[in-house]
């Protein structure tokens, strides 16, 4: 099963509805919160290319943000993913 990192802030409503999904199908994720971090924002922004959150990886694989995780499950593509 792969891992699943999630970068994250307390306040972000795209963060809470992605933490959802990935709860709601069992997943164990790391969290990794950026509120009041600008040294961890930076890391994440220069290994996602965007500074906004959440930004979500699947193992090695950088997915993007909520809306690219549920776009993923509508397709039919996130377990498949989520199992490699």
């Amino acid at each position: 099963m792969s891992q699943v990192v999630v970068y994250s802030s307390d306040y972000c409503p795209y963060c809470i509805r992605a933490k959802a999904l990935l709860e709601k199908k069992g997943i164990a994720f790391e969290e990794i919160k950026v509120d009041g971090k600008p040294q961890v924002r930076a890391e994440m922004t220069k290994k996602a290319g965007r500074t906004s959150v959440p930004q979500i990886w699947i193992g090695e694989r950088h997915i993007g943000g909520c809306d690219d995780l549920f776009a993923l499950e509508r397709a039919g593509k996130l377990d498949a993913m989520l199992k490699a």
